[in-house]
């Protein structure tokens, strides 16, 4: 997998403050000025939401059949909703999002399903791919049920109200129950650690430029205004997302060679490869437990402008080849953990200030 970090790193950070390199001496006021200068610089735009540590990887299933997710901080929390503010041409009701979350970088494949599965997974069917190609042909009510599975699985309250009987059905949680951080979401447990992104998680970690808590947005979710490039033909080495553009190639590519453009937060394959399901209702109201369900983004025999952020919807039973899922989460502790060692460290740094 690769390491993906945000677009603005520490040592970007590091050269606010002229500096782009680490002094040759630390024994000296001057040395512990620089220092204390450019990690309250990093301090102030990881709280800001406006950098964060790398991408991590969490661990799931048992002995053989272990494997990793990787996701990706989603700061700037309180940003506003994609209504045109960013040069593009065109624009979303969503994409507001009061809180720091993760996002997955990459979609769910069909071999995270295969060793969740035989790590104690139900109910969930396989779809017609292999190995790191997406996981699809899988309704939305078994997406879920793979996210339940990560959460109990590690310890947490399972994200979906569920009940198998022939096939997973959901309900709604009580507001005692329910999500409440950004609004009542009756869908998502409050206690839920691992979830599917909701209309305007999804919609944020694609398009949304990382540049504060604004209202700026890319068109697509190549961090650009510019429709992405696709694939020209067979072999094609250089494309920014797996969609035809002369070719077609007959089925989804890798997770992890999904196109070489990333969102401005880190995500790929939010523009092509398959369609993703969305948490969120159709319409974007969590208040009818058996309703159709959005999803978003682009497939591998479509065209580039299908991976602006117009969504389409499904029953929540229903499944195609074309449509799988990644999966979303709240912020891990040690982002947390971070800002507290950078408000000890500056604590230090202010007794070796000059006098």
């Amino acid at each position: 997998m690769k390491t993906v970090t945000n677009t603005i790193s520490p040592q970007t950070v590091f050269s606010l403050t002229g500096s782009r390199e680490w002094p040759a001496s630390v024994g000296n006021k001057s040395t512990s000025l620089h220092i204390r200068g450019k990690f309250y610089a990093l301090a102030v735009l990881i709280a800001l939401g406006l950098t964060s540590v790398p991408a991590s990887a969490d661990n799931f299933g048992t002995g053989a059949n272990t494997f990793t997710i990787d996701f990706v901080t989603i700061g700037n929390p309180g940003n506003g909703a994609d209504l045109g503010a960013g040069g593009g041409v065109y624009s979303s009701q969503h994409g507001a999002v009061a809180y720091t979350f993760r996002m997955g970088v990459y979609e769910i494949s069909q071999a995270d399903i295969l060793k969740a599965t035989a790590s104690g997974l139900q109910h969930v069917t396989s779809g017609p791919w292999t190995g790191n190609q997406p996981a699809t042909s899988i309704a939305w009510s078994e997406a879920a049920a793979f996210v339940n599975w990560l959460n109990v699985s590690t310890g947490h309250a399972p994200a979906y109200n569920l009940t198998y009987t022939g096939s997973w059905t959901p309900a709604l949680w009580s507001p005692a129950q329910a999500w409440q951080v950004g609004g009542d979401n009756l869908f998502r447990n409050k206690d839920a650690y691992y979830f599917l992104p909701s209309d305007d998680e999804w919609i944020k970690a694609a398009y949304h430029k990382n540049d504060g808590a604004t209202a700026n947005y890319w068109d697509f979710p190549t961090a650009s205004n510019t429709a992405p490039d696709g694939l020209d033909f067979a072999g094609d080495p250089n494309f920014d997302a797996v969609f035809d553009q002369g070719y077609d190639p007959n089925g989804p590519f890798d997770i992890a060679n999904a196109g070489s453009r990333a969102s401005a937060y880190g995500t790929f394959g939010q523009g092509g490869n398959v369609y993703e399901w969305a948490e969120t209702q159709t319409g974007g109201t969590n208040n009818a437990a058996l309703s159709g369900r959005e999803f978003y983004g682009g497939f591998w025999a479509g065209y580039g402008m299908s991976s602006d952020s117009t969504p389409g919807d499904y029953n929540y039973l229903d499944d195609a080849s074309f449509l799988g899922f990644r999966v979303a989460g709240v912020p891990e502790p040690s982002s947390a953990a971070l800002l507290g060692l950078i408000g000890l460290w500056l604590a230090a740094a202010r007794r070796l200030r000059p006098r």
